[in-house]
């Protein structure tokens, strides 16, 4: 899916994954690397933990209308937690993300789901 801050009109993502069940949530990122997603989507969830990854993450909380609500840049390996009571979901991207972004709290997200391909048209 391709992730957007709409309130800055730039990219967050262009292929990131969603982790919507309770098994896709626990594992994460552990002990994976961005390989073919640039972004990791954690919904429903409202904290984090840094156990068994291989590099440091950038990290933006958003609530339930998808607006930021805290951010966490190059939070490194290790570090047993990190969350905002507000959080509804979580976006783990690679460092970097964040400031190419301009992403900044309260800024409005948007997640656009891929569509079915569009037919070409011949003349």
């Amino acid at each position: 899916m391709l992730l957007r801050n709409t309130t800055r009109g730039t990219l967050i993502a262009e292929r990131a994954e969603a982790a919507c069940s309770v098994a896709a949530r626990t594992r994460g990122l552990m002990l994976r690397r961005f390989e073919g997603f640039d972004g990791l989507v954690l919904e429903p969830c409202s904290s984090i933990h840094m156990c068994f990854m291989l590099m440091p993450l950038d990290v933006i909380f958003f609530d339930k209308r998808r607006a930021i609500t805290k951010m966490a840049p190059a939070l490194a390996p290790w570090r047993l937690f990190c969350g905002s009571w507000r959080a509804a979901g979580v976006l783990e991207l690679p460092v970097g993300a964040i400031a190419r972004s301009q992403s900044q709290p309260g800024d409005q997200l948007e997640f656009v789901e891929p569509g079915p391909p569009r037919p070409s048209v011949t003349r």
